[in-house]
């Protein structure tokens, strides 16, 4: 919906560049998707920066998870969510919305170290300021000129995936990258993100891979330092061309120098626990890997996982939305080891909506000492942490996926250092579940054509496919 509507903005021919607002989920993929419709236009993202920190990450999840236990009510928790979300700005842990950020800058679509700077800080307005005039001064004719074409390209796409792994980003960017690709033309897959994650290391620890959140990782030196320490390492095509400059412009960081905007070269990190430092890394690869078997192929996000916890093998339970997972929690019916499988909740299924409810109670379930995984066809975002969670199974459920056909007490193997996902059970002869009807639609009947029309996780969630030759 959102790219759609980028497209039809466009459509009125008007336009001299884009200017694009947005930072948030899947606002920022679809305003990119929708412009790639018009990608002979220059083309530029401006970012908000991220909210002042107002509690840490590790007591959002105290909080969340003694309310998924009871142990706290609604008043605890509301109060907690309002000191943590409290002022304009991005939330601070580095989940999508930070994600599209770092990797539409290292794509060249956000200008050199613009992606964190606060919200309301005189560095944030002159760099606003910097990125309106800059793309008006780029209309055709002018020498300045660049379209978005130029900018989004095989290579700078794959510099946006060497960013998201190298920092540990949230796991919608398999599906975000892959469909943000596809609108470009070019087709990426879950085969060569997972190819690239065993070659990339990590180098930043911002929750939930890390105590940090977002602002400490700018003061670290933002993603300036990050691309230059991928840069260093060869990891990075320096034979790109961003939105406004030279490759060589995103190695560095703005300043404001008696007033003026300015940039000067990106320094090594200054807090060596949140960015590495020239000649180390947190880990000799990063977090995202895929997952495979006779359940579907899956993305997992272990950077956060502890590796105990890495390879689950125990009996599933089987359900078909997040509710009914919390309603049997607090039952008492998850107080074992198991596997939690959430089906019917991919793209054609429901609009593949995140399931936030699930991490606080697994966590519970993971702190009694159990050991615990998440299967689903559906989404959590950069939400996914301790607990390990093969997400985005494709094919999903409503497509007749091997989840469709899985039931409780089967045993189930997830193994992520190995990339397994399988059930002893032969599938092959099951039969196949059928969704429930929901019996309120709160307007998602709207998007009826867009579930029966949608693509794979795998190929981006999105019913644009470019890999076949346009007729004309």
């Amino acid at each position: 919906m959102i790219a759609q509507a980028t497209a039809i903005s466009l459509s009125h021919n008007v336009y001299d560049a884009t200017l694009l607002l947005g930072v948030c989920d899947k606002i920022a993929p679809g305003q990119l998707m929708g412009a790639l419709a018009y990608a002979h236009l220059p083309t530029l993202f401006v970012p908000s920066g991220p909210m002042a920190t107002g509690t840490s990450n590790d007591q959002k999840v105290a909080v969340r998870q003694a309310y998924a236990a009871g142990e706290v009510g609604k008043d605890a928790l509301l109060a907690m969510e309002c000191q943590a979300y409290h002022s304009p700005g991005t939330c601070t842990f580095y989940g999508t919305a930070n994600t599209n950020q770092l990797v539409l800058e290292a794509m060249g679509l956000i200008l050199p170290g613009a992606a964190f700077v606060a919200p309301d800080s005189a560095l944030r307005q002159a760099l606003t300021h910097h990125a309106a005039t800059a793309l008006a001064s780029q209309h055709a004719g002018s020498a300045t000129y660049r379209s978005l074409a130029d900018v989004v390209t095989e290579k700078s796409v794959i510099n946006g995936v060497v960013a998201l792994l190298a920092s540990g980003g949230s796991t919608n960017h398999t599906i975000h990258l892959v469909a943000m690709a596809r609108a470009a033309g070019i087709i990426l897959t879950w085969e060569d993100i997972d190819a690239l994650s065993h070659v990339v290391p990590l180098l930043a620890r911002v929750y939930p891979n890390g105590p940090a959140d977002i602002n400490a990782f700018e003061a670290a030196g933002g993603v300036p330092a990050l691309m230059a320490h991928l840069h260093d390492v060869g990891l990075l095509h320096a034979d790109t061309l961003p939105a406004v400059g030279q490759f060589s412009d995103q190695l560095t960081r703005p300043i404001l120098d008696d007033g003026q905007l300015d940039w000067v070269p990106a320094a090594p990190s200054i807090d060596a626990e949140v960015i590495a430092t020239p000649g180390s890394y947190f880990s000799a690869t990063s977090g995202l890997r895929m997952l495979s078997g006779n359940i579907g192929n899956a993305v997992i996000k272990v950077s956060a996982v502890d590796p105990a916890h890495r390879v689950v093998c125990a009996l599933a339970r089987v359900f078909d939305c997040q509710h009914e997972v919390e309603r049997s929690y607090q039952r008492g019916e998850l107080n074992q080891d198991v596997v939690v499988v959430v089906r019917f909740n991919g793209p054609a299924a429901n609009g593949m909506p995140e399931l936030h409810k699930l991490m606080p109670i697994l966590g519970n379930v993971q702190k009694m000492g159990y050991q615990v995984a998440l299967i689903t066809d559906g989404r959590l975002s950069g939400a996914s942490g301790k607990v390990p969670a093969a997400l985005h199974v494709c094919p999903e459920a409503m497509h007749g996926g091997a989840l469709a056909a899985l039931q409780n007490g089967d045993m189930i193997t997830l193994d992520a250092n190995a990339g397994v996902l399988t059930c002893q059970a032969d599938l092959s002869q099951r039969p196949m579940a059928e969704p429930l009807q929901a019996t309120k639609t709160w307007g998602r009947d709207l998007f009826v054509a867009a579930r029966q029309q949608v693509s794979r996780a795998d190929e981006g969630a999105t019913y644009l496919f470019p890999s076949s030759p346009i007729q004309t």
